[in-house]
C-alpha cells in the first residue's frame, strides 16, 4: 500500500487525486491530522487513518501494511520540523516500507540562507541512514509563495521586496502530477532527484512585467532594504523569528540557490510544467 500524508493539504491531496488515476484507490492510504477533512477519499476507497508527526503510535496504526511511505513536509521550520520529519520516517521503516519518499526542496543544503532548506538537509540526511531507500524529491520553489509575495502589489501596483534573484516557480499541481508517477513507478529515482522545476526562473522584475502584461496595469518593481522589509512584517505582527526566516527566501535568492532549472520534471509530466505567467493569470483569474 502507498501511504501518503498530509493528504489534505495544498500539495498531499493533489498527490493523491493524480495516484488515483494511476493505481487501484485500494492500494493507497492517507495519513491525515483530522480524517473528517478526507472524506471525499475515503468516499472514493481510499484508506484514511489519523496520523500526526507528533503522535508515533498513530502513525503506527496510519503507515500499517504500508509498501512505500510519502512524508510530505510539514509547514513549520526549524528544529520542530526535523523533529516530525524524523518521527515519519522513523515510523514508516518501523512499518515495513520498502522505500520512504520525501518532499524536499531544489536548494536543500546544510548552508543554505533558507531556513527551510536546512530542514530539508537535515531531513534528507536522516533519509540516508534510515536503513531503507529513499527518493527525495527536490521539487521546485512552489509558485504560490510568490503570488503571495506579489498579492499586496496586486493593489497598490507596486512590489516592495528585498533585493532578489531567479526563482524557478513551480506549479504546486505539476510537481503533485510529478510525484504520482514516481509513487506509481516505484524505485523510478533513487537518492534525491534533479531538481523538478518549470523551465524559466524569474526575479520579481520580470514577475512586475508579467503581471502588467496579465493585467494591462502598471507595476513597478522597488528594492526595500532587508531590515524594512522585516520591520514592516513585524508591524504587522509577523514574530521577529518569522519574519527574519522569511528574508532569508531573498538572500538565498541572491546567491543563486533557487536558480536552476531541469528538465526532468517535464520527462516526468510527459509535457511542458506550466510557466509562471500561466499560474499567475489563473491566479488573477480566479480573483
Amino acid at each position: 500500500m502507498i501511504i501518503v500524508t498530509g493528504a489534505t493539504g495544498q500539495l498531499g491531496r493533489r498527490i493523491v487525486e493524480n495516484l488515483l488515476t494511476r493505481v487501484p484507490a485500494g492500494r493507497i492510504g492517507v495519513s491525515v491530522r483530522d480524517p473528517r477533512k478526507a472524506q471525499q477519499l475515503a468516499d472514493q476507497g481510499v484508506r484514511v487513518r489519523q496520523g500526526s508527526f507528533t503522535d508515533p503510535a498513530g502513525l503506527a496504526h496510519a503507515f500499517e501494511g504500508a509498501t512505500q511511505v510519502l512524508v510530505v513536509s510539514v509547514d513549520t521550520m526549524g528544529d520542530e520540523a526535523v523533529r516530525q520529519h524524523r518521527a515519519a520516517v522513523d515510523a514508516a521503516v518501523t512499518a515495513g516500507a520498502r522505500r520512504v519518499l520525501y518532499t524536499s526542496h531544489m536548494g536543500a543544503s546544510a548552508s543554505s540562507h533558507f531556513q527551510a532548506c536546512r530542514d530539508h538537509a537535515a531531513t534528507e540526511e536522516a533519509l540516508r541512514a534510515c536503513g531503507v531507500p529513499f527518493t527525495s524529491l527536490r521539487n521546485g520553489f512552489y509558485a504560490a509563495g510568490a503570488m503571495q509575495f506579489l498579492a499586496p502589489a496586486l493593489e497598490s501596483g507596486e512590489i516592495a521586496l528585498p533585493a532578489d534573484g531567479p526563482v524557478s516557480w513551480t506549479a504546486h499541481a505539476d510537481l503533485a502530477e510529478a510525484t504520482a508517477a514516481v509513487l506509481a513507478d516505484e524505485g523510478r529515482f533513487d537518492g534525491p532527484t534533479p531538481p523538478l522545476t518549470a523551465a524559466q526562473a524569474h526575479t520579481f522584475g520580470d514577475i512586475a512585467r508579467l503581471a502588467a502584461a496579465a493585467t494591462g496595469r502598471a507595476f513597478t518593481r522597488t528594492t526595500a532594504p532587508d531590515e524594512q522589509f522585516v520591520a514592516r512584517l513585524t508591524g504587522h505582527g509577523v514574530p521577529a523569528e518569522g519574519a527574519g526566516r522569511l528574508l532569508g527566501v531573498f538572500a538565498a535568492a541572491r546567491a543563486g540557490e533557487f536558480a536552476a532549472v531541469d528538465p526532468t520534471l517535464a520527462g516526468l509530466l510527459g509535457r511542458p510544467p506550466r510557466t509562471l505567467d500561466e499560474v499567475l493569470r489563473t491566479r488573477l483569474a480566479a480573483g
